[in-house]
């Protein structure tokens, strides 16, 4: 992939004490990446920039991965200072965060959403809790759903047939104070320590879309590293800003990759279950869709009926066979780096786990 870069630029403190853009070449590497992938390099992306101006914490560069294949992200003008990547296509979130992580040379990586815009401390917060707990490869943020006094996620859970949702999602943050382990951060909003990554490796590229984040975080729990949520690490989210909530194309890659994880990460007592898990899954998604309820409900409503559904399921389910090969290699290397038995596996997604009726009802 034939890749553009700025040059090395990071944000300063001015004289004043007011955020400014500086060109300087001889900076030491800074202590933390953000990693933004982007599409269309719109309004959503200013407000992001302009919140990461405003971060209480001064050491760190922001690197902007442009998915557009036609350079939005440079036509744009973007303020403050950024190193600008150009894909050439869109190459998919996580190609687009490992190609951000591969450019850097900073101990600790920042993943944030275009549409997501941080609070002043958010990155003051996660360095904080990480650098508190070497044990601690990841960190998770409080997102909110942006205008809404609503959590979007505090972290993540995992249902038995390998879906994933954000845990707290539609909930008011008082109800989620405490800074305390979780299993893993949403991709939307984390923090991840390099040392982490260069052990178990970036995000799986084939995913293209969503439950990359998912992939990772469990195998890094295998891997022995451990989570922190961080209530004071607050963004703001655009919910499904660039995808949308429910689309063809977010229904089709979200059953396909929860296929993906559950072949790499799951052991062999839990994957007995993911079939009468999904099956009940797919029996309270047409509960709730008769109710007008949930996802399937929403779906329906955009014009989309049971047999498409169907048929996206089928395909997500053909394109497990096709990669049965590739996954069942890579499922080998994870239980060959693991330091965690099977049986603290279960009971660490036992204690981390949310309903197939929960996950059909949000």
């Amino acid at each position: 992939m034939a890749l553009r870069r700025a040059g090395p630029i990071s944000f300063l403190a001015s004289e004043e004490g007011h955020p400014a853009a500086q060109y300087h070449e001889s900076l030491p590497d800074p202590l933390v990446t953000v990693v933004i992938p982007t599409l269309a390099a719109d309004a959503r992306l200013v407000e992001c920039l302009e919140s990461l101006a405003r971060q209480t914490l001064r050491d760190f560069e922001i690197t902007v991965v442009d998915n557009s294949g036609n350079g939005q992200a440079r036509k744009a003008n973007l303020p403050g200072a950024v190193h600008i990547l150009e894909s050439g296509r869109n190459a998919g979130f996580g190609a687009a965060i490992n190609r951000g992580v591969e450019a850097s040379r900073a101990p600790l990586i920042a993943v944030l959403n275009d549409d997501a815009a941080p609070h002043p401390r958010w990155l003051e917060s996660l360095v904080d809790a990480i650098q508190r707990r070497p044990d601690a490869g990841m960190c998770a943020s409080q997102v909110r759903l942006h205008g809404e006094e609503r959590l979007d996620s505090a972290a993540m859970l995992v249902a038995p047939d390998g879906s994933s949702k954000q845990r707290g999602h539609g909930h008011l943050p008082e109800d989620y104070p405490e800074a305390e382990e979780a299993l893993f951060p949403s991709g939307s909003a984390a923090l991840y320590r390099r040392a982490m990554l260069d052990e178990i490796g970036l995000f799986d590229e084939s995913f293209f879309l969503y439950c990359e984040d998912t992939d990772l975080g469990l195998r890094a729990r295998w891997a022995g590293w451990k989570c922190l949520y961080v209530p004071d690490a607050v963004v703001e989210h655009h919910y499904s800003h660039s995808a949308g909530r429910v689309s063809r194309l977010k229904a089709y890659f979200v059953e396909r990759n929860r296929l993906f994880v559950v072949a790499k990460n799951f052991p062999a007592r839990m994957l007995a279950r993911v079939p009468f898990a999904t099956a009940a899954r797919y029996l309270w998604h047409l509960w709730y869709a008769f109710q007008g309820r949930g996802a399937a409900a929403r779906f329906r409503a955009e014009g989309n009926g049971a047999s498409r559904m169907a048929w996206y399921v089928l395909r997500a389910h053909f394109a497990l066979l096709a990669s049965v090969r590739r996954l069942w290699r890579e499922r080998r290397r994870i239980r060959e780096r693991a330091r965690i038995t099977p049986r603290v596996f279960r009971r660490l997604i036992a204690g981390h786990s949310i309903s197939a009726r929960k996950v059909a009802q949000l």
